[in-house]
């Protein structure tokens, strides 16, 4: 056995920080991750750096923000020669691994099958790649997945279903609550295949080395194509309903946008229920995933050998606002779980330190006694915090702030405020007092009673931030945007399709 412990990166794309029973939900049913949390410390206030996929998991990569690694959005290609955390790990003597969606470069259609890119995967920093996609694209891509399903003869059942869901969401006519359940079983899904797959590279494991290895779960990313049988297990009279209140004050062009695009502006109570049942049920499928993947890790006897640490790349809206999907700083998109068990578990206890991904970074590197990355005063390993306990005086003291940034919006996080500006003027957009509205109803960015506040988070905190933003990387990322204003969506594959 190795003197080091290994580290297991559970990643599932788009979970909510308040879609899991351990974070107090009384609906979903989470058993697996709440047996773990049970041994585990959770984080009730991680912050996701950018509420979509690309920028986060660049962010997660990199241990930099947005206004840094210069991905705003899901249509710039990372750049695999910039130091990142999985490059270290492996220079500190680890064997490193990945299984599942990583999405870190553009994707498009008829770009060829994933072991095609795994030279890629490579240059990142992995030694073993078993890379898969989005759901969405596997109405025309290919992959080890639709290799799979070819050998069980159901992947034209699968495509056709994918066809009529990426049609539906580019055209606007397929509303969330009208996704119809998977056409595969159980456990012939996305998100089981996952699962399945690196509980198989954990047994079959043979190097004297640790391993890191990241399983990174394509849901409950939309579609919620959830089961059948995962949606018999709830009642849609016990889902909550959205946060759909009127909102007082302006309203930011960023969660304009979002309303205007997510078609939810006459959401029915039933339609809400409908919409959050199939997203519950896909995360209660997600969870088996997870319980297989712990599973494997006590059947191989290195469980407790092993940090097991769980987080997601940022949240869903499931209508919160009249808004679906992300890209937003509302709560429902900006905080993500956050689980980490270190060897042997601990009794379990939750803390409401404010967080990040960045901090997860620097826990991961000090885990693994790796080398830290530029710009390591953004980032505080948590590692002392699992280890000094609930007892602790700062157990629930975290972070001054925490920032996220997507598609030029910046914003800051303080234990009581959110302020939201534009991230090349820096015009303030929203500002909310989230002790007395933890809804986010009242937006104070006019109020004069509320000046000092934004004083104070833009000339305290978010100045020093965007002070470092590389312009050469935002006309990058415009370039692109104003090239092809698709990239990074799906239009391309409807038609292809």
């Amino acid at each position: 056995m190795s003197a080091k412990p290994n580290i297991v990166f559970i990643f599932p794309d788009q979970q909510r920080g308040d879609v899991v029973g351990f974070a107090g939900n009384p609906v979903v049913k989470t058993p697996n991750l709440d047996r773990f949390a049970a041994e585990s410390v959770s984080f009730s206030r991680c912050i996701t750096n950018s509420p979509v996929c690309m920028p986060a998991r660049m962010s997660i990569m990199s241990g930099k923000h947005p206004c840094q690694h210069g991905m705003w959005a899901n249509n710039v290609d990372g750049n695999p020669e910039q130091p990142n955390h999985v490059r270290n790990i492996r220079d500190a003597g680890y064997r490193t691994a990945q299984v599942g969606k990583v999405h870190l470069h553009v994707r498009t259609p008829g770009d060829g099958h994933s072991r095609e890119h795994a030279h890629k995967m490579h240059a990142w920093g992995f030694d073993d790649t078993h890379e898969l996609r989005d759901i969405m694209a596997y109405a025309v891509a290919d992959c080890y997945y639709t290799d799979f399903l070819r050998e069980k003869g159901t992947l034209e059942p699968f495509r056709n279903y994918m066809r009529l869901i990426v049609r539906g969401e580019n055209q606007g006519t397929l509303l969330p609550w009208e996704t119809p359940p998977s056409a595969l079983p159980d456990e012939q899904s996305l998100d089981m295949y996952t699962a399945n797959s690196a509980g198989k590279w954990i047994e079959e494991y043979d190097d004297d080395k640790p391993f890191y290895l990241q399983v990174m779960f394509p849901g409950p990313h939309n579609p919620f194509d959830s089961s059948a049988a995962d949606r018999a297990l709830y009642d849609p009279e016990d889902m909550p309903l959205s946060i759909v209140a009127r909102t007082e004050g302006p309203v930011s062009r960023q969660v304009e946008r979002s309303r205007k695009s997510g078609g939810l502006a006459h959401m029915t109570p039933s339609q809400d229920r409908l919409m959050r049942l199939y997203y519950y049920a896909k995360v209660t499928h997600i969870d088996r995933g997870i319980g297989l993947v712990l599973g494997a890790l006590e059947k191989r006897g290195v469980l407790d050998d092993t940090w097991v640490i769980y987080t997601s790349d940022h949240g869903e809206m499931l209508g919160d606002h009249r808004c679906r999907n992300k890209a937003l700083f509302y709560e429902g998109a900006l905080t993500v779980p956050l689980c980490i068990r270190p060897p042997g578990g601990v009794t379990g206890w939750r803390t409401s330190a404010l967080t990040d991904h960045l901090d997860v970074v620097e826990t991961m590197l000090e885990i693994a006694g790796a080398a830290t990355l530029d710009g390591e005063e953004l980032r505080s390993s948590l590692v002392s915090k699992i280890a000094n306990g609930a007892a602790a005086e700062d157990a629930h003291v975290g972070k001054d702030v925490a920032f996220s940034e997507v598609r030029l919006f910046s914003m800051v996080r303080s234990d009581q405020h959110k302020l939201t500006v534009d991230s090349l003027t820096r015009e303030p957009l929203e500002l909310y007092d989230m002790e007395s509205d933890p809804e986010e109803l009242k937006n104070l960015v006019d109020d004069p009673a509320f000046e000092g506040v934004r004083r104070d988070l833009t000339e305290g905190h978010l100045n020093g931030l965007l002070d470092r933003l590389d312009h050469e990387k935002v006309q990058k990322y415009q370039a692109t945007l104003k090239a092809n204003p698709n990239r990074g969506g799906w239009r391309a594959i409807e038609q292809a399709a």
